[in-house]
């Protein structure tokens, strides 16, 4: 899937080296390529977001997103897709890992509309740990100083949603999408001042990693009653509207 032959001389020369070669991929329907490295879970994703196109999503919405918040975005595969589908909507993705930050900034540095934002969707504006469990590039998780986790730490800066509209100066986000890693319990849990401001929420709960992420997730969208699924994300909208 990643390059064929050189995928694969790629990915053999990744595993004996322990180096993270990068892959430039062009895709069906994707304008500019995207780049992904070697022998991490960065493949995994591309073919999640950019080929099964988990967020390809034909929503009930009365006019075209025009604002979308990405946290989570990882190595920027999912704000892509989004500029793809929506070239007219603003993409703020909010990733706090530097190294997927660093490759993030590269594949969306030909949209202008995609802006990158080093920092951690949190409940809380902060600084935080952000720990590496070694579940690869796509599984960091964010905690507390003194709270309790598996692997290496660094200090990150967290934000949260409402502080993150003000600062940007947002009167609504049409779509709010969070791959966070256990997180988005206390993103939910900290809801009542933003969650009025957005129209659609994807969401991937992590209860397996943090327990009670389904529960403040449910508990913040009550006034979201239509629910979709696409694999392992839930999508629900404030309302439907026919058009």
């Amino acid at each position: 899937m990643a390059g064929g032959v050189l995928g694969v001389g790629l990915f053999l020369f990744s595993k004996l080296s322990g180096a993270k070669p990068v892959l430039k991929k062009k895709l069906p329907g994707i304008k500019y390529p995207v780049y992904i490295r070697i022998g991490t879970t960065d493949a995994s994703v591309l073919r999640q977001v950019l080929i099964e196109r988990q967020y390809d999503l034909d929503l009930p919405l009365p006019t075209l997103p025009r604002i979308i918040v990405d946290a989570g975005a990882n190595i920027g595969l999912s704000a892509v897709f989004f500029a793809n589908k929506y070239p007219d909507a603003a993409i703020f993705a909010v990733e706090p890992e530097e190294s997927n930050f660093q490759l993030l900034k590269r594949n969306v540095s030909r949209y202008p509309q995609i802006r990158p934002l080093h920092m951690a969707l949190w409940g809380e504006s902060r600084q935080i740990h952000l720990i590496d469990p070694g579940d690869g590039h796509h599984g960091f998780q964010t905690v507390k100083a003194d709270e309790v986790g598996n692997g290496q730490r660094r200090k990150v800066q967290a934000i949260t949603m409402e502080d993150l509209i003000t600062r940007l100066e947002l009167n609504y986000v049409d779509i709010l999408k969070v791959d966070i890693e256990g997180a988005e319990k206390e993103v939910f849990e900290n809801s009542l001042g933003w969650i009025d401001r957005v129209g659609v929420i994807m969401v991937e709960l992590h209860d397996h990693l943090k327990v009670g992420c389904r529960e403040a997730f449910v508990s913040a969208t009550k006034a979201f009653p239509e629910e979709f699924f696409r694999g392992e994300t839930v999508i629900r909208l404030r309302k439907r509207i026919n058009v």
